[in-house]
Parts: C-alpha cells; sequence; structure tokens
C-alpha cells in the first residue's frame, strides 16, 4: 500500500520516515515561528519604509532646491581642489559626486555637504607628483578602509574632548580662509567682474524679502548667468578653470602592485588623510548640530565618510570629507533631509553629463559672490563682542587657532593645537592650590586643602605646610580636594614623611572613595580616611 504524500511540508519531521508526522503542539509551535519571522521581516520592511521617508521626503521642496544651488557651488571648488592636488578636473568632479551621493544613504548627518575639500586636496599633492594618480586611487581606499575603522571604534567622541574656544575659532578661521580662496579671482578682473559680484550679494541678501520659496542664492546664479551670456561680459566662467568631460565615471581598480611595501608607502598618507577628513567632518557635524537645533549619529557619519571615500576611489575620485562651506549653502537654503545632499550629487552628475556647456558659462562672480555670503554667514561674529567678557586663556586659544589655520590652510594642525593650548591652559588653572588653616575643637591644627593633587600642584602642596612651628598633632582634610595620579600620592607621602621625621602625628581625613583607592594601590603608610 502506498503512502500519500503530505501536503504540507510542517507536518514532516525532518530526516524521519514519512509515516511518522509531527505532533500536533510542535505543527503550531513551528507554524508559529514562522509568523514570528515574518513579523520581523514586516517591521523591518516599515522601519526602512519609515527611514526613506523621514530622511527622503520630509522636506522634499527645500531639499530640491538646496540641493540644485549646492551643485553649482560644487562646481569651481571642486575642479579647484583638483588642480590643487595635480590631478585632472574630472577627478575632483567624480569625487564629489560618487562622495555626495555615498554619504546622502551612509552618513548619520542628514543635509550636511561633503565632497572633494582644499583640507584634504593640499596632503594629496605629495602622492600624486611622486607616485602617480593611481596610488592617489589606492590611497582613497585605504582613508575609507581607516574611517570605518575609526567609526566603528567610536572615534566620534573626539568631538567632545575640542573646547569650545577651538571650535569657535575653527569657524571663524574657516570663514577667512573661504574668503581668501575667493581674493585670486579678482586679479586681472574688470569693473564688470565687481559689479557682479556686487550684483551677486544684493540678489542674495534682497530677494529673500520677496518670497523665500525659491533660495537665493540659485536665483543669484541662474539671472548672473543669464546677464553674463546675453550682454557678453568679459569674466571669467567655470569653464575656464579647467576642461569638463561629458562623461560617466568608470569602475576602476586602482592599478598598483598588491603588495605590502605598496602599503607601507600609502599608509601614512591615508592616515593622514582619514584624520584630517574626520576632524573635518566631526567639526562640521557640530556646526549643523548647533545651526538646526538637531542631533546627528557622529561614529555613523565617520563611518559613511569611510564607505564614500572607498566607493570614490574605486571610481577614479579623490579623497574627501564634509565641506562646511557648502553645507553651510544648504542649511541657509533649507536644505535638512539627506535628500538635500542626494541631489547636489546627482545634480552635480546632470550638470556635467547633460548641460556641461552651459554649466561652462556660468560666471566666475556669481559663485564667488555665493561663497562671500557663506564666509559672512559661517563667521561667528557674536564672539568679537564677547571677547573681553570670556576668560583670557579662552581668547589667546581661539586667536591662536585661526591664526595658525589660516597661515597653514590646514585644519587639523589648528585644531590640534587649540586643543593642546586648552589642555595647558585647564592644566595652569587647574594646577592652584592652596589650604584653609584652623584649630579645630580637640586643639588639632587642620589644612583643609582646596585644589586638585595632581604633578602639577605636587610641589606646592609640599610647601603648604609649616613643619617646624607645627604642634604635634596634625590633620590634613581632602574633603574639597581629590588625588588623580601618583605624583599626587608621592606628595602626600612626602609630607607625611617631613613630620615623621619631626616626630609629629599626622592624621589624614576626607579622601573620596577614589582618592583612597588610588593611595592604597600605589601604597602610602599610615593613610586612612576618617
Amino acid at each position: 500500500m502506498k503512502n500519500s504524500e503530505p501536503s504540507d511540508p510542517a507536518n514532516l519531521r525532518v530526516g524521519s520516515p514519512l509515516e511518522h508526522p509531527v505532533t500536533f503542539h510542535e505543527r503550531i509551535a513551528a507554524r508559529s515561528a514562522l509568523q514570528i519571522q515574518l513579523y520581523i521581516h514586516r517591521r523591518d520592511y516599515f522601519l526602512f519604509l519609515n527611514w526613506i521617508k523621514q530622511g527622503f521626503f520630509s522636506n522634499v521642496r527645500k531639499d530640491i532646491l538646496s540641493g540644485l544651488t549646492v551643485a553649482f557651488a560644487l562646481i569651481p571648488e571642486a575642479i579647484a581642489f583638483s588642480i590643487m592636488a595635480g590631478v585632472d578636473p574630472m577627478v575632483g568632479l567624480y569625487a564629489s559626486f560618487v562622495i555626495a551621493v555615498s554619504i546622502s544613504f551612509f552618513g548619520g548627518r542628514p543635509g550636511m555637504i561633503s565632497a572633494a575639500t582644499g583640507a584634504m586636496a593640499s596632503l594629496m599633492g605629495p602622492i600624486v607628483a611622486k607616485y602617480g594618480i593611481e596610488y592617489l586611487f589606492a590611497t582613497t581606499v585605504l582613508t575609507g578602509i581607516l574611517q570605518w575603522i575609526m567609526g566603528a571604534l567610536k572615534f566620534g567622541r573626539f568631538i567632545t574632548f575640542i573646547p569650545q574656544s577651538v571650535i569657535v575659532g575653527f569657524v571663524n578661521a574657516l570663514a577667512i580662509v573661504i574668503f581668501m580662496a575667493q581674493l585670486p579671482n579678482f586679479e586681472g578682473a574688470t569693473w564688470i567682474m565687481y559689479l557682479m559680484v556686487a550684483a551677486t550679494l544684493l540678489i542674495i541678501y534682497l530677494f529673500p524679502l520677496l518670497t523665500k520659496a525659491v533660495p537665493s542664492a540659485l536665483v543669484a546664479i541662474i539671472v548672473m548667468t543669464i546677464i553674463s551670456v546675453l550682454t557678453h561680459a568679459d569674466v571669467r566662467t567655470v569653464g575656464d578653470m579647467g576642461t569638463i568631460t561629458q562623461s560617466l565615471p568608470a569602475f576602476h581598480v586602482p592599478s598598483v602592485p598588491l603588495t605590502f611595501h605598496m602599503f607601507l608607502t600609502i599608509l601614512p598618507y591615508a592616515l593622514a588623510l582619514a584624520v584630517v577628513g574626520m576632524t573635518e567632518t566631526l567639526l562640521t557635524a557640530n556646526l549643523v548640530d548647533e545651526l538646526t537645533d538637531t542631533g546627528s549619529n557622529k561614529n555613523r557619519e565617520i563611518k559613511g565618510q569611510g564607505v564614500a571615500n572607498i566607493l570614490t576611489g574605486f571610481f577614479g575620485g579623490m579623497a574627501g570629507c564634509a565641506m562646511i562651506g557648502q553645507t553651510v549653502i544648504n542649511v541657509k537654503s533649507g536644505g535638512r533631509s539627506r535628500l538635500s545632499t542626494f541631489i547636489a550629487g546627482a545634480f552635480l552628475l546632470f550638470l556635467i553629463l547633460v548641460l556641461g556647456d552651459v554649466v561652462k558659462q556660468v560666471p566666475m562672480a556669481a559663485l564667488v559672490g555665493v561663497m562671500i555670503m557663506v564666509s559672512v554667514g559661517t563667521f561667528d561674529w557674536h564672539s568679537l563682542r564677547t571677547m573681553n567678557k570670556v576668560p583670557l586663556g579662552d581668547t589667546i586659544v581661539m586667536v591662536v587657532t585661526v591664526v595658525i589655520v589660516v597661515a597653514t590652510s590646514n585644519l587639523a594642525i589648528g585644531v590640534v593645537t587649540g586643543v593642546i593650548l586648552s589642555a595647558l591652559n585647564f592644566g595652569w588653572k587647574m594646577a592652584r592650590i592652596h589650604a584653609q588653616i584652623h584649630i579645630d575643637e580637640h586643639g588639632v591644627k587642620v589644612y583643609e586643602i582646596k585644589g586638585q593633587m595632581f604633578f602639577g600642584t605636587m610641589n606646592h602642596f609640599v610647601h603648604l605646610f609649616h613643619y617646624q612651628e607645627d604642634p604635634e598633632q596634625i590633620a590634613i582634610d581632602f574633603s574639597y580636594s581629590h588625588v588623580w595620579d601618583q605624583s599626587g600620592v608621592n606628595a602626600v607621602s612626602k609630607v607625611l614623611a617631613k613630620y615623621e621625621a619631626l616626630d609629629k602625628k599626622v592624621a589624614v581625613r576626607g579622601l573620596n572613595p577614589e582618592s583612597q583607592r588610588i593611595i592604597d594601590k600605589i601604597g602610602v603608610a599610615s593613610v586612612s580616611s576618617h
């Protein structure tokens, strides 16, 4: 007699004969597990749809218009940075397209624009000059890998160690650098150039009085381009900056030897690019957080930058990071979501492929005017009004950061210097320690320590006491102090040794648990918290 084959696979126990179906309870459990899996997949699907909706379609009109504006502003910058790096202009343009589109999906700060930047380009010249462009592509890929690792290791917390004075200095320095970068455009310029820049600024600042439906910067670019074409104005155009090839970026594996020697060759360059890119990105993300009064996922942004740089390295582009100038344009124009960043990158490619001949006719005067607006809007004018109110040390840190960034055109050097100065300033403030002296109800002389116990206060602490004049019994009260390191413990030990040599008794009071723990760990005789 033949067995009929069960129609429901759930009725079969794996590896068992057909004549032994699963029990009723096992069948119910299997179906319940299947329902749970379907529920999870359905939930993930709806979460993804919600992420797309919130990330790309929550501010559509403003995001599209702001993205269009940014795309125009990206072109001359990308070309200029390519020239700075010693490569073809299309390398910077392809990089800006790939990075902007990639970061719109993988980044952690919606509304922020990332592309080829001057800070990164300034580090690429030596690579190209010494090893060639293929090594630049390989370095770009390694830069992305290092940045992804930094994000995975949560290097985003680095921003919490940058003081406000350094951030203000960074912002002000960048505003000055952006303004100074426009000055070469005026060399040998006619009065028409100055007139068009002035007209651009007038449109940017006055057009919003009529309507804010369209970004005034985009209106200014379009109007100035039309005027330039119709009047055949004798001004420099985007086409004068470099050759724009109307072609798609192609996938390309860097043609370099896959050897350990090659890896060691590009590693220092890639590490420098990764650190500079991360620093500029974190500071820009922090600025956007303040401008939009929203938060962002810094570690995801770093990983997103890594993915973007890996992709651009395989599509013939150079490494990039967040662009504060274009980001400010985007935010000021109403861009808030990932869509604005995506549109900026996608429309940039559209301009290259379809409207290349039109883009070449955009007058540099219009773009210079837009960047001057960015410079003025970026500078923290409030910091000038409060310079005489904030602590002198903070003012010095801010000014030094500005000077170094402007002098070196290297944001990372300026920021690192500012952080070091801030740390020294903080250490100087913490190195103040004193003692309030009184006699308690038992006739014991009490030294009440006020200040932190660490390497910076060790010598001063030892000289706070009057060893010869003090009575037989002394108490040292640490209720308002904290012992931080071995130097602090050694200082306490020295004081106790001096009193012990004079046959005087010392009681140590008020040690908090952390201070007591480090003293017990290092070891100081006769010290206990009372």
